[in-house]
């Protein structure tokens, strides 16, 4: 399957080919802090099957966290493109609103890190739904 994406000004374009290896939802405090507030919807893909077919963005990995994710964004708008993972370093984490479709992203096959979600957050029902991340 091929996705494409990319922000909101248009100056960072993407396209990732392949199946998604993961769809979830992160609750974490950081995915809060880049989502304005609400869980992080993401498809993990490929490495293989990604590449920026227009411009390239902003990356910032905090460093005073050890093993921290690297988060990529567009300089020009602000939106968030994808997210880099040591803990996953076969994917490339798409976040959902850069998607041209966000529909097909089809909704959350788990939700993580749900001690981190306030009463606010809907969690849907018949998701695995998991405090931290599964061991």
């Amino acid at each position: 399957m091929k996705f494409t994406g990319g922000c909101y000004c248009g100056a960072v374009r993407y396209e990732a080919d392949g199946e998604p290896v993961m769809k979830a939802r992160c609750h974490c405090r950081e995915c809060q802090y880049f989502t304005g507030g609400e869980g992080n919807d993401f498809m993990a893909m490929p490495v293989a099957g990604f590449r920026f077919t227009r411009g390239e963005p902003k990356s910032y990995t905090r460093p005073d966290l050890k093993g921290a994710a690297t988060r990529q964004f567009c300089a020009d708008c602000g939106t968030p493109i994808l997210t880099k993972s040591p803990a996953l370093p076969v994917a490339v984490i798409l976040k959902v609103g850069s998607l041209d479709e966000p529909g097909l992203f089809g909704g959350p096959q788990m939700i993580f890190q749900t001690a981190d979600a306030h009463p606010f957050h809907l969690m849907p029902d018949g998701v695995a739904a998991f405090a931290r991340f599964p061991g």
